[in-house]
Formats: structure tokens, C-alpha cells, sequence
């Protein structure tokens, strides 16, 4: 333990965290090329192989050349991703137009004007719940 001073650990695990934060961002980069419905499949490729051939200066210079656009296409992906969540809880929680909420609400109100009988009311219930 003698050989090895505490400040020699420290700077190892800096180097290993700089490491490990250099390769989340190739695989960002990574998906994102294939992500990018912009490009086409040569300009993927090039740029794949440019990433994958010279890692470092690839990356950079991909983050310097399209890092907008990344940070645009994350943007979208998150907004349509938040949208399908909401759309998922509102057809569970039946908020929908249509939902089963919905048409029991439909129902009582035709049940309280007289429109249907209350045995009618209860198997257009059942049917709903079923």
C-alpha cells in the first residue's frame, strides 16, 4: 500500500470517470446517428466509421458539427415520449372520450332523464364493465 500514495488513487479515478463519461458520450453519439432520420445510409455509415476509426476527434467533431440538431432530436424524442405516457394514463384512468367513465356517465344521465329503465341501465353497466 506504501508503493501507492492516496493522491495516485484519486487521479486513477478521475481518469477512469473521464473514461467512463467519454464512452456515454460515443454511445450517444452512436444512436444518435442512427437516430437522425436526416442523414442517409452513407452519411450514417461515414460517420459511424469516423466515430468508430478515430474515436475521440470523431466524437468531437460530430458534437461540434451536429450537436444542435442532437440536442433537438433528444428534445422531440422526450416530448413524444411524455405524450404516449399521458395518452397511456388517460385511456387507463378512462378520460377519454369514449372511455368507460365516460359512458357510465352517459348512462346514469339517460337512467335519471327516464330514457332507460334501471334493469336496462344495469346491463348496459355490466357490458361497459365487462
Amino acid at each position: 500500500m506504501d508503493d501507492y500514495p492516496l493522491l495516485n488513487l484519486f487521479w486513477t479515478m478521475l481518469w477512469f470517470f473521464i473514461w467512463i463519461m467519454w464512452l456515454f458520450l460515443l454511445f450517444k453519439v452512436v444512436t444518435d446517428i442512427f437516430r437522425d432520420h436526416d442523414l442517409n445510409g452513407w452519411a450514417k455509415a461515414g460517420w459511424l466509421i469516423f466515430c468508430l476509426v478515430l474515436p475521440y476527434l470523431g466524437v468531437l467533431v460530430y458534437v461540434i458539427a451536429r450537436g444542435k440538431s442532437m440536442s433537438r432530436r433528444d428534445v422531440k424524442q422526450a416530448k413524444e415520449s411524455e405524450a404516449a405516457f399521458q395518452s397511456y394514463i388517460r385511456e387507463a384512468a378512462g378520460t377519454q372520450e369514449g372511455g368507460a367513465a365516460a359512458e357510465l356517465a352517459r348512462l346514469a344521465e339517460l337512467k335519471d332523464k327516464g330514457a332507460i329503465t334501471p334493469e336496462e341501465f344495469q346491463q348496459a353497466k355490466a357490458k361497459v364493465l365487462a
